[in-house]
């Protein structure tokens, strides 16, 4: 039996399975290892036919070819942003009994108003973005398990607080491939490093290719002057294209000889189409990423060169890679926790999204991409109606606003929503296994069909929830 790191190897496994018993065991694993390979057949260069990121029909009509998803990290408060609640100015300062003994109603310190033809109400913090209402769909029925970030965010992305599990965005990618193979499938940019991280954007047991490329943006003004965009490893100053081809080609042999030796380590196969990527995306990603091709009108419509801009980069650079074919991006926001200090910190970072995000709907509508482009916009939970430290909120997971726009959803409509005070989603309501059902046919695919063999069954991105909320579509 072969020994390594204190664990037996595949081929000890096999082995054992092979000797004990007369070998009984070996022919059972024989023939679910046959179909398991079957089913996940690994794409080599030139094997246009079992490409796994080759673009493929969804199962249905979809209503939305790409996602970007606007990611909020820290738990937006709902009542000072999209929920509007006059019962809390009515109440403001009023105690709460039961569990919540000595709490009081916090009004909110912004002024919400009535936006676009549907009269969506909005809060005074997004002056720019209340100009889209007529684009967006409130879903002011949310609500989800668990009131911690961490577990929260996992929750949010992969469906499972509690185990390992693919990413909204690597299904995404595993149901429908992408359009440009030169590019990754799946981008997040500027993913918190805390609060689930790697495993937000993750493939778990989905092959390695479905996972997030993790894109980084720096802070500084060398993004407009025309560099990588911060990914000087693409740039290879010493050999040729075609030098580099064959170096690739020898490494690309001695993986695919390890792989047939062992073809049950998954890491071989994430590291053989890693490299054929990474190759691939020296022809594009480099000026993809340089921002110095754009309109100084652009420019300033994201808000790009007027400080502390990171998140105006993030929008734009979605907007380029929607454009480009990739299938899913990701753009991270954080800092909403606010526990405390709510009236500075929230307007800093409403402040610090509200154009980007209005340029971002602005330049795809323009583009004719936004009818078929899923914006989703939200963070992993809301916030309490009642105070905490004086002038903040607590975390609030009963009830909450995530917003979608374009790619086949109402415009200008509200769906669902929470009691009187903003405390429990009480109509339309919608967890998150029905939040990433809904995406899922919105792109074309039946979430009870989108399904992976894993550890002899068949997983889903909603396990076995989730309920498909038609009542948004357009």
């Amino acid at each position: 039996m072969h020994l390594c790191s204190n664990r037996i190897t595949a081929q000890g496994r096999r082995d054992m399975l092979r000797a004990l018993s007369c070998g009984f065991g070996f022919l059972a694993f024989a023939g679910i290892a046959q179909r398991a390979a079957g089913a996940t057949r690994l794409w080599m260069p030139g094997d246009d036919d079992a490409n796994p990121l080759a673009p493929r029909q969804p199962m249905l009509p979809a209503k939305a070819k790409r996602v970007i998803f606007l990611c909020m990290s820290g738990g937006p408060s709902h009542v000072d942003t999209f929920d509007y609640k006059p019962g809390l100015i009515t109440d403001d300062g009023k105690g709460l009994g039961g569990v919540r003994a000595g709490a009081k109603l916090l009004a909110s310190p912004w002024k919400f108003r009535q936006h676009g033809k549907g009269g969506l109400w909005i809060s005074d913090l997004f002056p720019e973005l209340a100009k889209h209402a007529d684009e967006m769909c409130l879903l002011r029925g949310m609500h989800t398990a668990v009131p911690a970030h961490a577990q929260a965010q996992v929750m949010m992305h992969t469906g499972s607080f509690q185990f390992v599990r693919p990413s909204m965005g690597a299904w995404t990618l595993y149901g429908l491939g992408t359009v440009n193979q030169n590019l990754p499938g799946f981008i997040t940019l500027n993913p918190p490093s805390g609060n689930g991280g790697a495993q937000n954007y993750g493939s778990a047991f989905l092959p390695a290719v479905y996972q997030g490329t993790r894109v980084g943006i720096e802070r500084n003004a060398r993004r407009v002057a025309g560099n990588t965009g911060g990914m000087p490893n693409l740039d290879n100053t010493v050999l040729t294209d075609a030098a580099q081809r064959k170096q690739l080609d020898l490494v690309q042999a001695l993986n695919r000889e390890r792989q047939r030796r062992d073809r049950s380590d998954d890491q071989v196969d994430g590291v053989i189409e890693s490299y054929e990527l990474a190759f691939r995306m020296q022809a594009e990603m480099p000026d993809l990423m340089d921002l110095s091709d754009e309109k100084p009108k652009t420019l300033q419509a994201y808000g790009i060169g007027t400080g502390r801009d990171d998140f105006a980069r993030q929008c734009l650079l979605a907007r380029r890679f929607a454009e480009k074919g990739v299938r899913f991006i990701e753009v991270n926001h954080g800092g909403w926790d606010t526990h405390r200090n709510l009236r500075d910190d929230l307007a800093k970072q409403a402040a610090e999204i509200d154009r980007p995000i209005a340029a971002l709907l602005t330049d795809l509508k323009q583009r004719g991409l936004l009818r078929d482009t899923l914006v989703v916009w939200g963070g992993e939970f809301g916030r309490t109606p009642y105070a905490q430290n004086g002038d903040g909120r607590d975390h609030n997971s009963k009830g909450f606003t995530m917003w979608m726009a374009g790619g086949g959803v109402r415009g200008g409509f509200s769906y669902g929503a929470t009691d009187d005070h903003g405390i429990e989603a009480v109509d339309g309501r919608m967890d998150i296994h029905d939040w990433h059902a809904t995406i899922l046919r919105l792109m074309g695919m039946d979430h009870e069909k989108l399904t992976y063999r894993w550890a002899g069954r068949d997983f889903r991105l909603t396990e076995v929830y989730g309920n498909v909320h038609d009542g948004i579509f357009a």
